[in-house]
Parts: C-alpha cells; sequence; structure tokens
C-alpha cells in the first residue's frame, strides 16, 4: 500500500512538473510574439519610407528595361493617403496599374492589379513594406 501511495505521488509530481511547463512556455512564447508584433506596431510608416519601399520592390519585380529609352513610361507615384494607409501607384509600361495600400502602423501593403482598358480589377497580393526598405529605416 505505501509502494502504491509514492507511485502515485510521483505521478502527480511528474505531471505538475508537465504541466507547469506548458504555460511558461507559451507565455514566453506569447511574450516574444507580442514583443515583436508591438515593435512593428511601433514602427510608423511615413509618406517616404512608403514611397521607397515600395518603389525598391517595383524596381526588383518588374522589368524596367523597358523605360530605358522613354521613362515615362514607367513610374512609381504617391496616391491618395488615409489615417491608417498611403497609397503608392505603380504604372507599368503596358498601361497597367498596381495600386499598394501601405498599412500605416505595420507596413503590410495590400497590392491590387488595375487594368483600365478592360476596367479589370483584382488584389494580387501583400508583401511586408519593411522587407524592402534599407537598414537605416
Amino acid at each position: 500500500m505505501k509502494r502504491f501511495f509514492v507511485i502515485l505521488f510521483m505521478l502527480f509530481t511528474i505531471m505538475g512538473m508537465i504541466n507547469a511547463c506548458k504555460p511558461k512556455e507559451e507565455v514566453s512564447s506569447n511574450i516574444g510574439n507580442a514583443e515583436i508584433t508591438s515593435a512593428k506596431n511601433n514602427d510608423k510608416i511615413t509618406k517616404d519610407m512608403a514611397y521607397n519601399g515600395v518603389n525598391n520592390y517595383c524596381h526588383i519585380t518588374y522589368d524596367w528595361s523597358m523605360a530605358k529609352d522613354n521613362p515615362s513610361i514607367m513610374s512609381v507615384e504617391m496616391g491618395e493617403e488615409t489615417d491608417t494607409e498611403h497609397q503608392v501607384i505603380f504604372r507599368s509600361y503596358t498601361g497597367s496599374f498596381v495600386y499598394f495600400y501601405v498599412d500605416k502602423s505595420s507596413g503590410i501593403t495590400k497590392m491590387v492589379d488595375y487594368v483600365p482598358d478592360l476596367d479589370i480589377k483584382e488584389e494580387s497580393g501583400t508583401i511586408d513594406l519593411l522587407d524592402y526598405l534599407g537598414n537605416d529605416n
């Protein structure tokens, strides 16, 4: 009978240690994620940062060789601004546009393609603007 209580005590002790460890790990990982999220949310994305990040993205992603002889056929320019977003517009040599909606608090940027001749708009994904800014921002 004494052996049964010792085994039962050890079992409860082990279960208690396992349960005690799980919340600590979850809490610490949640705190880490919260700190990362909080750090990103504290980064205010300025108008210049939005323009520079989108401009860098466009120069990496799109072929600008067509604009070598005629630079005016491709461009990146600022659009409208709201309380929560900066809009940056990329104009392609094909006449289509990509509208970038940059969240001011996080840098998450939604892209919407627009083909005016066909009047077609469709979402084309998201990027993290912070990935396209230099280390100085």
